[in-house]
Formats: structure tokens, sequence, C-alpha cells
């Protein structure tokens, strides 16, 4: 099936009470394994590149890697900008074949992130291109803020915000955090402030930061020369209570960091003698479509590709 709209998935995810996985890539060994997983668990998902990642491998490469495969799987995907903070990558993006873009003005003012965010709205929609906007913002361990009202979303101001901008999809502040080191102590996540969101956008919403920064490969990566202390991620019970309220696209990317490091690093060890980066790339690659496939189950979008 080729490149479709991430308005389509998400609108089926939300009509169906399901949440599709997207997955972070900046190499082929990271696509491959999340479209292979896709295509074993007959499950729609998201391939999602940050301006990070295209500025590391450059969109030519990106771009070009998921157009070459694309008519190779039978299940439906799209590609997304992940985080985009200038409009200049959007329309690089755009130019490139994406088919979802995240416009990301959650730093800024509302009143600035409206505007620009009505803009990308204004050039992505007659392309059929969807586009995802965030609310809030994501802190992590080592941010200090006075209180979590000043960074969670505000459920009045995102339907608003839902209403004037004409968005496709909504990733609302809750209590999450990127990275490996999330929380202090346990995850903390606002229920009841995402049901609200839910209840007053009746929309697809978008879980940032949600990895479960698994404990078997921190402590692989650890056992094999890693440093990785106090690390926290969200626990797979919250997951599924956050698709049960509303969410429907969850995003995924230290997991697979974290899985690959830990295979990587442990081979790395066991076969001294080899220089076949081949040896290393491929196994840990399958251990990241082993996570892929472990999220995928866990958002509920297994065998929803026969909805599409």
């Amino acid at each position: 099936m080729p490149l479709i709209s991430g308005k389509l998935i998400l609108d089926k995810a939300n009509e169906f009470g399901f949440a599709v996985g997207a997955f972070n890539f900046n190499n082929m060994e990271f696509l491959k394994a999340i479209l292979e997983a896709a295509e074993e668990e007959e499950a729609p998902v998201f391939v999602q590149t940050t301006e990070s990642a295209i500025k590391y491998a450059g969109i030519e490469y990106l771009s070009g890697m998921v157009n070459s495969v694309k008519d190779s799987y039978r299940v439906p995907f799209a590609l997304h900008l992940d985080h985009g903070r200038r409009i200049e990558t959007v329309l690089l993006a755009l130019r490139h074949g994406y088919t979802s873009v995240m416009i990301d003005y959650s730093h800024r003012p509302y009143d600035e992130n409206l505007e620009v965010t009505r803009r990308v709205v204004s050039l992505c929609a007659p392309l059929g291109v969807a586009v995802e906007a965030e609310l809030g913002r994501l802190v992590g361990a080592e941010d200090n803020v006075e209180s979590r009202e000043e960074v969670l979303v505000d459920p009045v101001q995102a339907k608003e915000f839902a209403l004037r901008t004409g968005i496709d999809s909504l990733a609302p502040a809750v209590g999450t955090a990127h990275g490996v080191f999330k929380f202090k102590e346990e995850a903390d996540i606002d229920f009841e402030r995402l049901r609200k969101v839910k209840e007053l956008t009746n929309m697809p919403l978008v879980l940032h930061g949600a990895s479960g920064v698994y404990y078997e490969y921190v402590a692989e990566i650890n056992r094999h020369g890693g440093d990785i202390k106090k690390a926290k991620g969200v626990p797979d019970e919250d997951i599924r209570k956050a698709v049960e309220l509303g969410i429907n696209k969850v995003n995924t990317d230290t997991d697979l960091r974290l899985a690959f490091m830990a295979t990587l690093r442990r081979l790395l060890e066991e076969e001294k003698g080899s220089v076949d980066p081949r040896k290393f790339f491929k196994p840990a690659m399958e251990e990241v479509k082993e996570v892929v496939k472990r999220r995928i189950r866990l958002y509920g979008s297994s065998r929803k590709a026969s909805l599409f």
C-alpha cells in the first residue's frame, strides 16, 4: 500500500478507539525494523523524522528510503515530520513527500502558536497532508518549574485552539516527558486532564514522551559499559489507560534506541575480532523490530490494517 495521509490513519484510530504507533528513524536499520514489524502485526504506523534526524542524514536520504520501499508493504503508513520548529522545515517536508507534519510552537506564547499553526494548516490542507500541533510543554526530571499548571494543557484552551487552527490532531501536555530520564519518581500522567481534552475536542490526540524505558535494556547497556542511571519511563498500564481515554497516536523513540544500543554494546564485547558492521547492526535491528511489535500490541493497533 502506498503512503497515505496521516489524517486518514488517525481518523480511523479515533473512530475505532485505538492508538497508532509513531516510530522515529534516522537510518535504514530503524526504518526496516519499523515497517517489517508493522507488516507482521498487520498494523498501520507512522514513520517519523525529527529536524535533528534530517540534519544528520539529509531529507533526501530519509524520504528517498521511504519512497523506494513504500510499495513493498501492504500496511498503510504515513511519513511524518516530528516536532517541526520552523515553517521552512514543514515546506521542505512537503516537497519531499511527507504525508503528515507537526508544527511545534508550544514553546512560544499561545497566540503565536495559534497563528503559526493556522498558517501551516493553510499550506497542508489543500495537499491532504495532516497537521499535528502541541499545547503545553513537556518537561523532564531535570527541568525546574513552579507548578504543573504552568506547563500542562488547559482543556478549554485546547478546544479553542483546535477550532481556530483546523488541525487534524493535538498533542496535549499531560505529564509525560522526552528522553530516558522522564521522572524523578514514578510516572504522573494527569488522566483527568486528558479525559477533559478528549471530551471537549473529540479529535485524535497524540501522546509524546511515552517510551517505557524498559529495565532489561537499561540493565544490558549498563552491564556492557554504559552509564544510564535512574532512568524511568511510562509504565505499560499507563499507556493502556491513556489509549482508553482517547489517545490515538503514541510517539516512540527512546525505546528503539535503547533496544538497539543494548544489543550493539553486548555484541561489541562478544565479537571483538569482527570488523563487519552487519554482524552488529542486523541483530540490533531485529531487537528494534521486537520492541516495535511489543508497542503496537500495547497500543491496540495490531490487525487494524484491514480497516483501510
